[in-house]
Formats: C-alpha cells, sequence, structure tokens
C-alpha cells in the first residue's frame, strides 16, 4: 500500500475535524512526522494555492472583459443629442408632433419654481427657448391633445416660505402662436401626479398634497407629516372645459408614471406615503385604468421599484426609465430602462442610460426615445444640487 503523504492526511484530519483549517492539520501532521515533511506539504500546499489564484484571476479579468464589453455596447446604444439650454430638474416632457416640449423645472436650493419651456426639433436638432409658463410651477402633470398642451397643477412656492404649495391652475398652450390661455382649475389642487389623455379625454391622476379632501392648497413642508399621497382621478374635457371625478387609483402615489395604451391606462411605479423622498416609500405595482368602465385592477409588477421616473410610449409599449430611492443606509439615482407591454403583459430590459437621472423630461418622436436634463443623484443633501442639461437618445429597433 503506498505510503500517504502529510498533505493527504491533513486533509482526512479536515474531512473529520471540520473546525480545523488546513494549516492547524498541516502543522499537526508535520510535527508528528518531521519538519521536512512539514515544509514540503506547505510548499505543495502554498503551489497549489498560487496556482488556483492565477487561474482565478484569469477567470476574473476574462469575465470582466466580456461584462465591460456588454456594458460598452449596451452604452454604446444611447447616444447624446444637443443639450437643454439651462441644467434643471423636476421638469416634464410632452411630444407634439416631431418636436420635443421640455416643461417646467425648480430651482432646488431655494424652491423656486422656474416655469421654463423649450422646445427640441428633431429635424434641426436644436433648442428653441419659448413663452414661460404664466404661473411658474415644478411637478406639474402636463399631456398633449389635439396639438396642444395641457398643464395641470403642480407646486408653487409661497413669497416667504421655503415650501411646496400646491395649485390648481390649469392651462392650455398652443406650441403655433406660443401663447397660454387659462382653464377651469383642476378640482383638487395637488402635484406630482400624471396627466394622460385618451381620445378627446384628459385624466389627471395620483399626485400629492396637503389635505386628505383635496379642497385646500397648504404648503408643504420638507419634514411635515401633511404630506397627503392621493389615488384621486379628475376627468377634464377640453370641448367643454369641464371637469369629471372618476374612481380613484387603488394605489395613492406621486412621482409615478402614467401613460395610454390601447385605450387604457398604466400606472407605473412611484412613491407612496410622502411627496418628498427624504421620507417616502416606492412601489413596484402597476394598475390598469379603463376609462370606458371607469375601473381599475391589478395587472403586474415592475421589475424594478422605484420613485420620480420619466417615461414614454412608442408603438404600444410603454417605457419606463430612471428613477430615485433613498433609506436611512442608501441614496441613489437610477439609470435602468424598461419597457413594458401591455398586449403580453410582460416586461423588457432595455440597455440603461449613460447618466443616472431622476426628475427629468422624457419623450418619444418616431422611433426615437429622449432623455432630457433631471439630477444624477439622489436629492436631500445639504448644499448638493446635481443637475444636468444632458440628452441622451435611443433608436429603438423593433423586433421583428
Amino acid at each position: 500500500m503506498a505510503k500517504e503523504s502529510t498533505l493527504e492526511i491533513s486533509f482526512n484530519f479536515v474531512r473529520r475535524r471540520p473546525e480545523w483549517s488546513l494549516r492547524q492539520a498541516l502543522s499537526h501532521v508535520g510535527t508528528l512526522r518531521g519538519g521536512a515533511h512539514l515544509r514540503s506539504a506547505f510548499l505543495f500546499r502554498d503551489g497549489m494555492i498560487r496556482r488556483s489564484v492565477r487561474g482565478l484571476l484569469v477567470a476574473v479579468t476574462a469575465t470582466f472583459l466580456a461584462t465591460t464589453a456588454t456594458l460598452s455596447y449596451a452604452q454604446s446604444n444611447w447616444t447624446f443629442g444637443a443639450p437643454l439650454p439651462k441644467a434643471m430638474g423636476e421638469i416634464v416632457g410632452v411630444t407634439v408632433g416631431r418636436s420635443v416640449f421640455v416643461l417646467a423645472g425648480l430651482d432646488d436650493e431655494i424652491f423656486a419654481p422656474y416655469g421654463a419651456v423649450y422646445r427640441y426639433d428633431e429635424d434641426g436638432e436644436k433648442w428653441t427657448t419659448l413663452q414661460n409658463m404664466p404661473l411658474p410651477a415644478h411637478h406639474i402633470m402636463a399631456t398633449a391633445h389635439a396639438g396642444k398642451i395641457y398643464v395641470f397643477g403642480g407646486f408653487t412656492r409661497p413669497p416667504d416660505l421655503k415650501s411646496w404649495q400646491p395649485t390648481s391652475a390649469a392651462w392650455q398652450y398652443d406650441p403655433a402662436t406660443n401663447t397660454w390661455e387659462a382653464l377651469a382649475p383642476l378640482p383638487r389642487p395637488r402635484g406630482a401626479g400624471q396627466a394622460v389623455t385618451v381620445g378627446d379625454k384628459i385624466y389627471i391622476i395620483g399626485g400629492a398634497c396637503s389635505d386628505p379632501e383635496g379642497k385646500t392648497a397648504n404648503p408643504i413642508m420638507p419634514k411635515s407629516p401633511g404630506q397627503v399621497v392621493v389615488g384621486f382621478v379628475d376627468e377634464y374635457d377640453p370641448a367643454t372645459n369641464t371637469w369629471t371625478r372618476k374612481a380613484d387609483m387603488p394605489t395613492p402615489r406621486n412621482h409615478f408614471l402614467a401613460a395610454e395604451s390601447g385605450g387604457k391606462i398604466y400606472a407605473i411605479d412611484g412613491r407612496v406615503g410622502a411627496v418628498f423622498v427624504t421620507m417616502a416609500g416606492i412601489t413596484d405595482v402597476v394598475e390598469e385604468y379603463d376609462p370606458a368602465g371607469d375601473k381599475w385592477k391589478l395587472v403586474s409588477r415592475a421589475p424594478t421599484n422605484r420613485g420620480d421616473v420619466s417615461g414614454a410610449v412608442l408603438n404600444g409599449k410603454i417605457y419606463v426609465a430612471g428613477g430615485e430611492f433613498q433609506d436611512s443606509n442608501r441614496k441613489m439615482a437610477f439609470w435602468a430602462v424598461e419597457a413594458y407591454d401591455p398586449a403580453t403583459n410582460s416586461w423588457e430590459v432595455l440597455p440603461h442610460m449613460q447618466i443616472t437621472r431622476h426628475g427629468f423630461a422624457m419623450a418619444s418622436v418616431d422611433d426615437k426615445l429622449h432623455v432630457v436634463g433631471g439630477s444624477f443623484q439622489s436629492d436631500g443633501m445639504p448644499g448638493i444640487f446635481s443637475e444636468t442639461a444632458t440628452h441622451e437618445v435611443l433608436t429603438v429597433k423593433q423586433k421583428k
């Protein structure tokens, strides 16, 4: 019978005594068998470790290079377009024809809304500064209908108080004449909700306010317990300039995405519990609203739960991008891009943006997705502001 080596005996010790390390076993056996055996065992073991480490490094390097190639490929799908004239966040994007309109904006240091309006022309690939909003507000709810842009609610700043004050103001903007017209006010003042056009009606969904009934518009302080997140749904008729109350969204939320596909509205992700990120939670719930029956139902969960997302619709699919979240341990912004197909109730993960962002504008023109502005770090750090003017474009190739 062949004589067992010191290393083999040591391995057997480790099997029988799992609390021992290999070094302890080698030392014990080496003491019994002599220093020469101990030394040779350690040299043999060290050689094995060095070879294993070299092999591991080779494998890790290969994996890193492959991953880097994948990430580079993913990033290369997004290209940079002409930057927004001014770096800002808390903006929204609306498509009219072949132009993307970016509205609102917030000076987060002093809580002052910009009320800015810019137009990006897909054909000329340039920005034009337009007439400001009559009442500057941030976290507005905006949508397009019949060649016009409709703006509802949002938050303003009281003259002597650093806070967000919900407004019920409603406006129609005409891109052809660069003019604004006041509309019947939003019945329940709020901001950070969504406006969605379905057929000849506009639906204002969710958001945050300072009154559970939506009757008052008291200012909201950053750490105030008076932050009320709602599931309100109000239907606006542009033909008659009138409002109708509809069934509430089951999951009250703000800083979420709502979009139309196939005559239905889909509410995706968002903040819950509060409007300020420093106090809010997030959800991944996807709910469907049928305007014809005035009914809601749960249909899916998003791959990534996040708040302060933006999105756009392209060929019936709803694209969700970016976002923000923080808790006592983490403060983050997202660059993930995902597409929801209501027809198949399925999700698709797309190449991520090159820059993480939240509070940004997103819109689609032809087969392209545009993301503009926003902030690249989660808010709420004293003296730190991360607004960007960058503009990214993704050409979406439809699968055959």
